[in-house]
């Protein structure tokens, strides 16, 4: 069993102050079309959760050049989709507690809620 340093989940505001310091993260939003239609956030690639697998290496490219930070709506995809890649052997990921409607609530109240 892999011995994990950095911890699974994030918050919203620690991704905030990590971008505000000028760190590179890659965010990643595993939630489906319609719902990244109604509200994003700027910079994030969508990867529905669904296609994860498929785009394995390629997350796993983007993890070697900085840490990823995987969201959804609630954060229970996110968190489903950080353990499956530590599976992977992609450890340089985490996910973002509380998914988008965190960050609505305490990053950035212009991103809609639903």
């Amino acid at each position: 069993m892999p011995n994990h340093s950095t911890p699974l989940e994030t918050t919203a505001r620690e991704v905030k102050a990590r971008l505000d310091k000028g760190e590179r993260l890659h965010l990643i939003d595993v939630r489906e079309p319609f719902e990244h239609q109604t509200a994003s956030i700027a910079g994030a690639e969508l990867i529905p959760m669904r296609t994860i697998p498929a785009n394995l290496q390629h997350i796993d490219s983007i993890a070697d050049q900085a840490p990823v930070i995987v969201f959804c709506h609630h954060g229970m995809r996110s968190l489903q989709t950080v353990n499956w890649l530590r599976q992977q052997g992609v450890e340089n990921c985490q996910s973002m507690s509380g998914g988008i409607d965190a960050w609505s609530l305490n990053v950035d109240p212009a991103v809609r809620r639903y």
